[in-house]
């Protein structure tokens, strides 16, 4: 063996040691003996590890779970975190500790990475767990019937499954910041004296332990602090006739650091209209100057309180006040969708009004009216392409009726409202990351895009990224409307990026341009063929827009589309397609 030494020179084998050669071999040798020595459970390994996963449909989860990691590690706890359907029932059995954060998606339903864990683990055959310690942390929006369900439901059958719970379940409303740092200190603060991870680490006197891990930075821009964002475009995309109103937003990022990428989303936040705003203060007898908590009324509706939809308390609260209505004979037959039904169309000023003299009193009603929050759009643009830019391609929501005229939130303040009163053109807005949802790493991966009307959106971006990338792989667009004469939006960029070789393929689906109804699921399935072998070349599919009836339609025309190219059967293309999303190569933007 041939020793260096401290000068960096070779000493030869068979030389005599100087003194401080001696001293420094010595040292060497001494070293060595303590690390030998050092017990592995109080060194670099950690005293005992936890087992992180999450369920997420936006990131917000992910991004959870990768600090509840980071915090774990900080207190000497090994530690990784995971996505739910990478995790079999069986693996489970294996884990001493586990902690779980996962969002609910659409009306209780799991979200798209939770979907096969779910099955799995409410399977007859699922193993016992008696040897696992767990808490769950939910994420949700009150506003809904099933909130925070799936959390609910993974946390109940756990439990049936023998698992001990380390800690209760939290869940949380939408603004979920404060009670899930709460949950996160208190469940890790329980692990660290359940398992010593803490003192173990700090008596090795191992500094790496105690220092904390480095977990994923975070931008300064969020719900609570939006950047300001000048609107420098706003332009209309659908065409005179359309029954929709289509528009392309573009957003100066300036000096706000933000960095997205395609696929990510952005959260925008949104002013009610003056115009309503004033009829509720009407409705109210009040003037507006009135103080609450150090702000005026009519400031407060209009950027702190969601007047436009009613929430869950409000319509309890109401049918107490108002057994005899209508509103409560609808919530006394207890049928969810008659409910929806009935409120689609009515808004907070709605339910007041009908509710007449047994309306509450401002006090009252203040309680019961939810903060008014962003609005997330899936962003329409790449950075390699606009880097100091974001796109969004949103539809203005407008409709009347014999009464009165109704408008979206945060679809018309874009539209109509922001650099009103001669203001800067400013908007609040704050990243919202989808790490899922992305183009693959890989250039020469073949991408099929599912997208009616504004679904587009995302896959414009792709399509964008892939031209800046100089990407050799195959690229088909399926996209729909109700007429192309005004409904075609981004025709001339769709033919541009056809032209140069870009989207490979696009498939159109105009559903009111002939008798017969045509949808772009009708198209996937008169292409059975050219799109099996797409997925046997490896391609990632990807889907974007409504989750109530296009993104189940979509999903059925697919596992038809495996059927009938295998010829196995249901089962077999149920497992195929599982197979693609455990491979990332099956996701979903859905809304």
């Amino acid at each position: 063996m041939k020793l260096m030494s401290p000068t960096g020179s070779l000493i030869p084998a068979d030389a005599p040691f100087s003194a401080e050669q001696e001293s420094w071999l010595a040292g060497f040798i001494a070293g060595i003996a303590a690390a030998g020595r050092r017990e592995p459970s109080t060194g670099d390994t950690p005293t005992a590890t936890v087992d992180v996963l999450f369920g997420t449909q936006t990131g917000s989860a992910e991004l959870l779970a990768g600090e509840l990691v980071a915090g774990a590690r900080s207190r000497g706890l090994g530690g990784s975190a995971t996505e739910l359907d990478a995790v079999t029932p069986e693996r489970l059995a294996t884990m001493s500790h586990l902690l779980i954060v996962t969002s609910t998606y659409g009306e209780g339903e799991m979200p798209d990475n939770a979907g096969l864990f779910w099955e799995a683990l409410q399977a007859d055959g699922a193993p016992r767990l008696e040897g696992l310690r767990y808490a769950v942390l939910g994420l949700g929006d009150r506003g809904y019937d099933d909130f925070c369900q799936a959390a609910k439901l993974v946390d109940t059958r756990l439990e049936q499954l023998g698992a001990t719970r380390l800690h209760d379940r939290v869940d949380c409303d939408v603004d979920f910041e404060e009670p899930a740092a709460a949950w996160t200190a208190a469940v890790l603060d329980r692990l660290v004296a359940e398992t010593g991870a803490t003192s173990a680490a700090a008596a090795a006197g191992d500094p790496s332990a105690a220092a904390p891990a480095p977990a994923r930075t975070r931008s300064p821009w969020n719900k609570r602090n939006p950047y300001p964002s000048r609107l420098v475009v706003n332009r209309l995309l659908s065409s005179p006739g359309s029954a929709k109103e289509i528009r392309h937003y573009e957003f100066d990022l300036g000096d706000s650091g933000i960095t997205y990428a395609a696929g990510d989303s952005l959260a925008v936040t949104p002013v009610n209209d003056g115009a309503l705003v004033g009829a509720f203060l009407e409705h109210l007898g009040a003037s507006g100057d009135e103080d609450i908590d150090g702000r005026p009324l009519a400031g407060v509706l209009r950027t702190g309180r969601e007047i436009r939809t009613p929430s869950k308390d409000l319509v309890a609260d109401l049918v107490e006040r108002a057994p005899t209505s209508e509103l409560a004979a609808i919530v006394a037959h207890g049928d969810r969708s008659d409910l929806d039904s009935w409120l689609r169309g009515r808004d907070v000023l709605d339910l007041l009004r009908g509710a007449g003299s047994a309306a509450p009193g401002l006090e009252e009603l203040l309680p019961l009216l939810r903060p008014l929050q962003a609005r997330q759009y899936s962003i329409s643009s790449s950075p390699l392409a606009h880097p100091d830019r974001v796109h969004l391609t949103v539809a203005s929501v407008r409709y009347d009726t014999p009464d009165r005229r109704y408008e979206g939130v945060a679809s018309t303040y874009l539209a109509d409202r922001v650099g009103e009163d001669e203001r800067d053109a400013v908007v609040g807005v704050h990243l919202q990351p989808n790490a899922s949802f992305r183009v693959p790493a890989d250039d020469g991966t073949p991408m099929i895009m599912i997208g009616p009307g504004t679904g587009i959106a995302p896959f414009r971006g792709f399509l964008h990224e892939r031209a800046a990338r100089g990407a050799s792989g195959r690229n088909w667009l399926f996209f729909g409307d109700q007429h192309r004469r005004t409904d075609f939006v981004y025709e001339d960029e769709l033919t541009r990026l056809g032209e140069c070789g870009v989207l490979t393929r696009l498939d159109l689906a105009f559903s009111r341009d002939q008798a017969e109804k045509v949808y772009v699921q009708t198209r996937m399935r008169e292409r059975s063929r050219e799109l099996y072998g797409w997925l046997e070349d490896g391609a990632h599919v990807y889907v974007c827009g409504d989750a109530s009836r296009m993104a189940k339609d979509v999903e059925s025309a697919l596992l038809g589309v495996i059927a009938g190219q295998r010829g196995r059967g249901d089962d077999d293309a149920a497992g195929y397609l599982a197979d693609l999303r455990r491979a990332k190569r099956y996701v979903r933007d859905v809304y």
